[in-house]
């Protein structure tokens, strides 16, 4: 009982701490919509790394990657290097343009950047914006949901609490968070809580590898378990090793269209400073996958029980439990809840700008109603919290795929402002969906090739045929004439 206590002072006092950053951040605010959603587009290129690190990685690092490690072993290491290596590859040739792009257009918002309707005729792509804004709220709202699956799962592991009082806690947080001062109090908690998920991440890995005693013993140990689990290639891929590593590269890629990360990109103070921003954040990145890389391997020697017994989502905060004093303790559990919460206000704060900004473009200015979305896309989330899924794996690559397809094809144009008439950016939309969903439900290839690749060729694909189909149409109109 002693020990929960001491878990439980360390793990408010760390929240307490995040809270006073948030609520200082409110103290730098203007009472403006865009100040709001993009922190008057002047945050500085550490803040941006950090807070893109730490909402990209999130629960599904800390409960997710490390429960899928434990169950496969060495074999799930290919998976955060190809997604590192998408996500860096995005940053390069992408995220600088939307930064000018969206400046010059006006743009505050992902849909709003879609659709580009001031650019055109009065309302031309507005059935974009509203396509879009359906998608993020629908499918950024179930991703936000998997975070405080994620944190309720450490509360539970540790306290013994169920999971819907976590999610609930989870909620209350994020609505604080939200409140205080916008995506500036989201950025501003979302760095402090990125450097605490560094921390706790290496101290749980040292402490576990040394209880393992050392890297080969670590090794021996996970051959004595299960011979697979040290193969560095993972078994049974239906067409090889290439197009299954290939395929999580692609997914990497997608972060092209996930709101959330978006708009650290947009928001940054210049766009010269992207460069900076993403070599930092692919550091921190990596050195956090390779912890939790770690832990995984480690948890599957000293918690062997898991696998049977329990949920092997729970290995970060059982380990912990296990092989901690109860300050760190509640310093792992601090770590785990502000990964899952760092990524969720994000994702609520750009659901409810695409209800407030893109969908009822009449309050669009109205920095109260921004606030009145935000704790309606809240109850939402909750819900689908409470009903749905509790595996965060599952919920996470889901959610992603989705967005990587239904956004990312018409994003990348957009930032190379390339023209895209009204039904062909829907139908890129809808087919880019349409084939990931198929391609992973009924034709269940995504242990093949990870579906954000055929969902975003799909994309790409409906524009060359447009393309193609529309120079043709030219070239015989001009011959005839």
């Amino acid at each position: 009982m002693e020990k929960q206590i001491w878990i439980a002072i360390t793990f408010i006092a760390f929240l307490l701490s995040f809270t006073v950053v948030g609520i200082y951040s409110a103290t730098q605010k203007q009472n403006t919509t865009t100040d709001y959603l993009l922190a008057s587009r002047n945050v500085n290129p550490w803040l941006t790394a950090l807070s893109a690190m730490a909402t990209g990685q999130s629960g599904y690092l800390f409960i997710g990657v490390i429960g899928f490690t434990y169950k496969v072993g060495f074999s799930s290491v290919w998976i955060p290097v190809a997604w590192a290596i998408g996500d860096y590859i995005a940053w390069w040739l992408i995220f600088k343009k939307l930064r000018l792009v969206s400046q010059q257009t006006e743009s505050d918002t992902v849909p709003s950047f879609l659709g580009q309707e001031n650019l055109g005729q009065k309302n031309q792509g507005r059935l974009i914006t509203i396509i879009s804004a359906l998608i993020i709220i629908a499918f950024l709202g179930t991703y936000a949901s998997a975070q405080l699956v994620a944190a309720s799962k450490g509360l539970n592991a540790i306290f013994g609490w169920n999971y819907q009082l976590g999610i609930i806690i989870g909620a209350v947080i994020v609505v604080a968070y939200c409140f205080s001062g916008g995506i500036r109090a989201s950025i501003w908690t979302d760095s402090v809580q990125a450097i605490l998920m560094i921390g706790s991440l290496w101290i749980l890995f040292v402490i576990s590898l040394i209880a393992c005693g050392g890297f080969g013993e670590l090794w021996v140990k996970l051959n004595t378990i299960d011979s697979t689990l040290t193969n560095w290639i993972p078994t049974n891929l239906p067409w090889g090793f290439f197009p299954y590593f290939l395929g999580w590269v692609v997914a990497g890629f997608g972060a092209v269209g996930q709101p959330h990360i978006l708009v650290r990109a947009m928001a940054i103070d210049s766009p010269d400073n992207i460069a900076l921003a993403r070599n930092i954040k692919f550091v921190c990145g990596q050195m956090n996958s390779a912890t939790a890389f770690g832990i995984g391997l480690t948890a599957r020697v000293l918690l062997p029980d898991l696998m049977t017994s329990s949920d092997p989502e729970l290995a970060l905060p059982n380990l912990s439990i296990e092989l901690l004093p109860s300050v760190l303790v509640g310093l792992m559990l601090a770590g785990l809840f502000s990964a899952a919460i760092s990524t969720a206000d994000s994702q609520i704060l750009s659901c409810s700008a695409a209800l407030s900004q893109d969908l009822v473009p009449s309050a669009a200015q109205s920095y109260r109603n921004a606030k009145i979305a935000t704790l309606v896309v809240t109850a939402i989330v909750l819900a689908i919290a409470l009903a749905g899924d509790n595996s965060v794996f599952a919920l996470v690559v889901f959610s992603w795929s989705v967005l990587a397809c239904g956004l990312g094809p018409l994003l990348v144009l957009r930032v190379w402002q390339k023209p895209v008439s009204v039904p062909v950016a829907i139908t890129m939309m809808v087919v880019g969906i349409l084939v990931a969903i198929t391609w992973n439900w009924a034709l269940k290839l995504s242990s093949a090739i990870y579906e954000v690749f055929p969902g975003m060729a799909a994309g790409f694909l409906v524009y060359l045929i447009a393309q193609l189909l529309g120079n043709q149409i030219e070239a015989t109109s001009k011959h005839n004439n």
